[in-house]
């Protein structure tokens, strides 16, 4: 498989503005946070590996609100499922609110954002 290009908004862009707030919020609660940076060895991966003490390993992958603008990938498409049906979830964060932080003590969510992306 071919990766998929895209625009590069580097770390300006603004889904990358909201990943840091994410970072930075995930930080302050507690989480170890790791930034994925996909390159053409590791296209489909989430953004973010996260593990917290309490609440355990998570993907998150940042997407714009109500995916206005976002979309994910084919790799993604790929990856997501496989990701999920070996005993890890993928959790969709679109802002660095208490709302958002409360999907992660959740069910994974990524699925849900299939239907939006259609809509």
């Amino acid at each position: 498989m071919e990766p998929l290009k895209t625009r590069n908004y580097g770390d300006k862009g603004p889904e990358a503005k909201i990943q840091k707030a994410i970072v930075a919020m995930l930080k302050q609660k507690g989480w170890y946070v790791k930034r994925m940076v996909g390159n053409a060895f590791q296209f489909g991966v989430p953004d973010l590996y996260c593990t917290h003490k309490v609440f355990g390993p998570r993907w998150v992958e940042v997407k714009l609100p109500g995916m206005k603008g976002s979309r994910f990938t084919k790799a993604q498409l790929i990856d997501f499922p496989l990701i999920c049906a070996n005993g890890h979830g993928v959790w969709v964060l679109t802002g660095a609110t208490q709302r958002e932080y409360e999907k992660l003590k959740k069910p994974p969510n990524w699925y849900q954002y299939l239907k939006v992306m259609k809509g």
